[in-house]
């Protein structure tokens, strides 16, 4: 089982506190002389272990909105806590040990070193951490049989289809035992069949492990195996929905595989 804490370290908020809490958050980017307002004064709390989407269409303000949850973005008003940390104060050193320590990251283009090992490509978070060779090897290997690819740590990314190549993103974004994970487009890049895939491993990591999980997508089938649907539109939180009735994404792709193994026999 993956532990989402380090030794000595807390990183989990009090029992009746939300792991994510933001309150009236402000985003304006500008662009020569015009100001585009990105997010307009958006609310919200996520509780420790829920998995939700983030959806909206292209300019409705939900990437940013991931960018400031990951500390990839500072927010110009507004405040954000992560498990009780006011991330919005935070010096830049701080925000860099928080999202290496605190936050992992799965992104749309995988984001694979290509001229390196799979196990050296989930081993590396570990290298700003100061910890040895040996003991990041051993970790990486944990993560790489965590997600099923045990077999495949000593190939290179370009020797791996699309959906091993996430896996192994997901393995390098777990490798810090994170206590959030940020998905922007997980199976974007990927056919449906393999996205379900991907989507069964999430639900899985969040129901073994008690993960947080936030994914943006613009799938509606993607969004159907979260628990929640935060949907943006002009930077605002136009709805938010509790998805009462969570679909198994495991049993969707066995019967997608099944379905594709019909079709090519007949």
């Amino acid at each position: 089982m993956i532990r989402h804490s380090h030794a000595g370290t807390d990183s989990s908020p009090a029992d009746d506190s939300p792991l994510v809490e933001v309150r009236d958050v402000w985003k304006t980017y500008h662009v020569g002389e015009v100001d585009v307002p990105a997010v307009r004064g958006v609310s919200l709390t996520i509780p420790a272990g829920q998995f939700l989407a983030i959806m909206g269409p292209s300019g409705s303000g939900k990437s940013t909105f991931m960018h400031l949850l990951g500390c990839l973005d500072r927010c110009d008003s507004g405040e954000y806590r992560l498990s009780g940390t006011l991330v919005s104060r935070l010096s830049k050193r701080e925000l860099a040990s928080l999202r290496n320590r605190r936050l992992g990251f799965v992104f749309q283009s995988f984001n694979l070193l290509s001229r390196t090992t799979v196990l050296d490509n989930v081993a590396l978070p570990l290298t700003y951490q100061s910890v040895s060779r040996r003991e990041r090897r051993k970790l990486a290997a944990e993560m790489l049989d965590r997600v099923g690819l045990a077999d495949r740590a000593m190939h290179h990314s370009n020797q791996l289809s699309g959906g091993q190549q996430q896996r192994v993103a997901i393995a390098r974004a777990l490798i810090t035992r994170p206590i959030l994970l940020l998905a922007d487009e997980p199976t974007g890049n990927l056919d449906s069949r393999t996205g379900i895939e991907i989507m069964a491993l999430l639900q899985q990591l969040n129901k073994e492990s008690g993960l947080t999980i936030a994914l943006v997508t613009h799938e509606p089938d993607i969004a159907r195996f979260t628990q929640r649907c935060v949907t943006f539109r002009d930077g605002r939180v136009a709805s938010d929905i509790v998805n009462h009735a969570v679909e198994d994404a495991s049993a969707a792709a066995a019967a997608a595989h099944a379905e594709a193994e019909l079709s090519a026999a007949v």
